[in-house]
């Protein structure tokens, strides 16, 4: 992993725990990493609470002098209007919500969001100075009909193409098949993704921006398996669902450098 880039662990709570749960979850973490002597400097962990947790969240994090970073699930394309139910990115902005998630594979298929929308997300993540992280990947059918690295690499060039301005992102790559199946890509196959996707940036933008940027991996990440994908210089991070509702897991996950130094 790249000494420029420092590792982001993040953890996307889905639509799990009301803000007095939230509470909880965030103190133990906090208190677990601390006693764990955890460096934030070297390793940096956010977490992705659900809408109505993040004020809680952030109240808490703020009183507390928490390093913990917080991020927000999705956000809308747009800054106000009749779009009930929708959350713009000046809201959350308000909320000193620091990161948001776009394109998860869950909202790509559960709610039809297309390459379009997730671009249009995009710019107005980087219009409300918001660090969108981009998910990317591909299904069972689509990595046997076009390989690994085709679908997520074009899903990426769709997102960032195009934009008045470019503020800073992170790219997820989820393989849609290894999202709680328990099916996991080898780090070798992380890897590779990876660097597609840092060519692709390159291409569309330049290779002083895709050497910046932190690429994650996403897909039934444990503390156990988490050090053979972090270990290549390709992946700088990775996107945690289920394990991120629990402590010691999580915990286990964001302290990865103590295993690459066994």
């Amino acid at each position: 992993m790249s000494t420029e880039r420092v590792p982001f662990i993040a953890g996307n709570w889905k639509m799990n725990l009301d803000h007095q749960q939230a509470i909880a979850l965030v103190q133990k973490l906090a208190w677990t990493l601390s006693d764990a002597n955890h460096d934030y400097s070297k390793t940096e962990v956010a977490v992705f609470p659900p809408f109505t947790d993040l004020r809680t969240v952030q109240t808490l994090i703020d009183a507390e002098k928490f390093q913990i970073g917080l991020g927000a699930q999705d956000m809308s394309q747009h800054d106000s209007g009749a779009y009930t139910g929708d959350i713009s990115g000046s809201f959350l902005k308000k909320l000193d919500v620091k990161y948001v998630i776009l394109g998860h594979s869950e909202r790509r298929v559960y709610h039809h969001e297309d390459d379009e929308l997730i671009q249009a997300k995009v710019a107005a993540a980087f219009k409300h100075d918001l660090v969108p992280v981009i998910c990317v990947g591909e299904t069972l059918e689509q990595l046997e009909q076009f390989g690994q690295s085709a679908i997520p690499v074009a899903q990426l060039k769709k997102a960032i193409t195009g934009h008045s301005q470019v503020g800073e992102f992170i790219i997820a790559y989820e393989p849609v098949w290894a999202i709680g199946t328990g099916q996991v890509a080898t780090p070798e196959q992380a890897a590779e993704v990876a660097k597609s996707l840092r060519e692709a940036i390159s291409e569309v933008l330049s290779e002083d921006i895709a050497q910046r940027v932190r690429i994650l991996y996403g897909g039934s990440v444990k503390s156990s398996n988490v050090a053979g994908f972090l270990k290549n210089p390709e992946v700088d991070g990775v996107l945690v669902g289920g394990a991120s509702l629990q402590v010691e897991e999580f915990a286990g996950i964001s302290r990865f450098l103590k295993h690459l130094t066994l």
